[in-house]
């Protein structure tokens, strides 16, 4: 008899798959953080095969700053109306007004860490105990730290140090009253993996992820998308560069980088003989300070 094995990108979508089911098997109030991003996309597509032919047993879930690429948005409002699964979006800047929050100030000033104050108050909303996220480890070093099944306090704060043994895929999804469970299926993905799985199984993207035409503003040596959220001042460098977006943040703290890959097999091309990782090289936010990630992580973000 012959043996049955499973390539790299099958073993990496049914281990995906296998969590997802962990989520539903073991939680009552699951939602998929959903973003209109391509991990967050490859996410919906796992569901996808996790659980079609029936519903989503969770909601998707978009906590909106009011700085997102439209292109990102416009994806989103889309890919679920298509599947016909239910879409929550809650808005930052109704966050700030309800709380009185105040404002980063500045050339790039970002609600990236205010997004905590409305992740927290939607998943008292909708009382959710388990959200399903796109991190991977490969992204940033405090992502690396998490476990796949991550438990955040009655506060939704974490404590890198207090994580749970996950032995054999065994995960462990009980809490106590209050907690929640942040889950992240494709942990152990790399963002080249991501892309030679959106490849083969032939995954629609924003158009944003290919290269494009876009007005930037040359900063420190990157290229962030001019937009009516940036303070320009008149010795700003200001051009247009054909660029594309390795990861899709906030127009106020997401570079782009010049590049002509149009098409998703130039893209797997150009990722291979970079040398620097997709936060490294695009995310303004990660650069305030050498634990701006893990700070944010701790207080209670994605």
């Amino acid at each position: 008899m012959s043996k049955y094995h499973l390539d790299y990108l099958e073993q990496l979508e049914s281990e995906s798959i296998h969590i997802f089911r962990e989520v539903a098997g073991q939680f009552e109030r699951p939602a998929l953080l959903f973003s209109g991003g391509k991990d967050s996309i490859v996410l919906v597509h796992l569901a996808l095969k996790a659980f079609r032919p029936g519903k989503f047993p969770f909601p998707l879930v978009h906590i909106d700053t009011g700085h997102n690429f439209q292109e990102a948005l416009d994806f989103r409002d889309n890919l679920a109306a298509e599947l016909g699964e239910k879409l929550i979006v809650r808005n930052v800047g109704d966050t700030i007004k309800e709380k009185n929050l105040t404002e980063q100030k500045g050339k790039f000033a970002s609600r990236n860490a205010l997004q905590t104050y409305t992740l927290l108050d939607t998943i008292e909303e909708f009382k959710f105990d388990a959200c399903i996220g796109g991190a991977r480890r490969d992204e940033e070093k405090a992502r690396a730290k998490e476990r796949i099944f991550s438990v955040r306090d009655e506060f939704g704060q974490w404590d890198p140090k207090l994580q749970r043994p996950e032995l054999w895929d065994t995960y462990n999804g009980r809490i106590h009253k209050g907690e929640n469970v942040r889950v992240f299926p494709i942990s152990n993905w790399t963002e080249l993996d991501i892309w030679n799985y959106i490849k083969r199984e032939n995954i629609a993207l924003p158009s944003i992820y290919f290269a494009h035409n876009r007005e930037v503003l040359e900063w420190q040596g990157q290229l962030v998308a001019t937009s009516e959220f940036m303070q320009k001042d008149p010795t700003d460098v200001i051009s247009i560069k054909k660029v594309r977006y390795r990861t899709v943040g906030d127009m106020t703290c997401t570079a782009a980088v010049e590049s002509d890959a149009s098409t998703i097999d130039d893209i797997i091309t150009e990722i291979i003989a970079t040398k620097t990782s997709e936060r490294g090289e695009t995310r303004i936010d990660d650069r305030v300070s050498e634990a701006a990630m893990e700070d944010r992580k701790k207080g209670g973000y994605f």
